[in-house]
Order: structure tokens, then sequence, then C-alpha cells
């Protein structure tokens, strides 16, 4: 399984037979290394509603006929955009031909702006994702806080590789992503959601040196790594 990091919260998983891509947020984000009519992919992955997240979800769900797993209500909105949705939520798993995929909590928000009509729509609760496929299982904890039970999703769930915010402002800063690191047990640990924007400037390799040795992975736009 090949693991890669295409800046901002974009993480794209490329299975035996499946290319899933998680957080799709690509036009407008001057982080990525990837064009949204050159991406072939067969399933999106959504942690919650915000528009850095959702991204190009509609426009690469219909060029490709790719499923969309996201929470409920952020399922039932891309619904009515067109796409084929899978809803699920917090606590909840599903095992698909392309892997098994668990809900996490996450402590932020969720919403849609749709900024020409000055409305916000509502989309259900924010979540992580635990995906699971040949053997290996990679956390993408979405935008959060810190918070406790991390510590259960890492007994629980042995993770290969673990991607966490570290941008601060809306989500966790380095030093409380560092313990959510400890408390989540990774194999390997990945920042994300920092530096596309002034307000959640960070070094990422600031944040590496707070971890145990060879614990942490910086990843340019378009590295990977081999699990």
């Amino acid at each position: 399984m090949k693991v890669s990091y295409h800046g901002h919260s974009v993480v794209q998983v490329k299975t035996a037979n499946k290319n899933i891509i998680i957080d799709p947020f690509i036009s407008g984000n001057g982080a990525t290394d990837l064009k949204v009519d050159e991406l072939q992919v067969d399933v999106i992955l959504l942690t919650h509603g915000h528009n850095d997240h959702v991204g190009d979800t509609v426009e690469l769900a219909k060029q490709n006929d790719a499923l969309v797993v996201a929470p409920f209500e952020l399922a039932t909105y891309l619904g009515w955009q067109g796409v084929t949705v899978h809803p699920m939520h917090i606590g909840g798993s599903h095992t698909f031909e392309f892997g098994t995929v668990k809900l996490t909590q996450a402590f932020h928000g969720s919403s849609y702006e749709v900024e020409e009509e000055q409305q916000i729509i509502y989309t259900g609760m924010p979540s992580g994702i635990l995906f699971s496929n040949e053997g290996k299982t990679i956390f993408h904890a979405g935008d959060t806080a810190l918070f406790s039970d991390m510590k259960i999703i890492g007994e629980r769930h042995p993770i290969d590789v673990a991607f966490l915010p570290i941008g601060d402002n809306f989500t966790m800063g380095p030093e409380d992503a560092a313990l959510a690191a400890k408390w989540l047990q990774a194999k390997q640990v990945v920042p994300i959601h920092y530096n596309t924007f002034p307000v959640i400037e960070q070094d990422p390799t600031e944040f590496v040196r707070l971890l145990n040795a060879n614990q942490g992975v910086v990843l340019k736009a378009g590295e990977h790594i081999d699990l």
C-alpha cells in the first residue's frame, strides 16, 4: 500500500486495485502538487464539511464515478449534488471492497460555506478516519483538538501511520499533536494542516523533534510512504 501526502490535509492511498483520496482540497490549495483534471480516484473519504477539506469532491466524484464516504449530514448534502455516497457516523465502521473505514470523533466544527449565497450549511459532526487494508492501518485525524480518547484509539487500533494536524489556531498545535502521537502509539507520524495559510504556519521539523526517535516523517507534497 502506497500512502502519499499532497499538501494541507490531502492524503492519497493506493492499494493493489483502488485509488483513494482523503479530503481533496486541490483548487485554491497553493501547497498541493495535484491537478483536478488529471486525478483518477475510485473513492473519496471526507473527515468533515469545511471547504478546505471537501474541496473538489463533487467534481472529482463526477468525473471518476467515484464513491464518497462521509459523515451522514455531509454525505446527504453531497448526494443532493448528484454524487454517489455512503453515509457513516462516529464510532461506526464498514468494510468495503477497498478496505475498512471507521470514523472516530474529532473536536472541531463542520459546515460548508456557499460563498455566493452567503450561506453556511451544517454538515454534522467532524470526524477522524481509521482506514485498514492489506494488514495495515492509517489514521487521518482530520481537524481536531487534542482529546484524551486518543489513548483508547491507540490501544484498540494498532496504527502504522497517523496524519496529525499541527497548524494551531484551528486545530492542535505542535505540542498537543506530539502528545496525541504518544497516545495514539503510531509507528509513524506525518504532520498535516500547516503552512497553507499564514495563520497556520509551522515548522514541521520542529514538530518531529518533539516525537520519539524515527517516529516523525515530514513529507513534501507528492512524497509517499510504502506500507
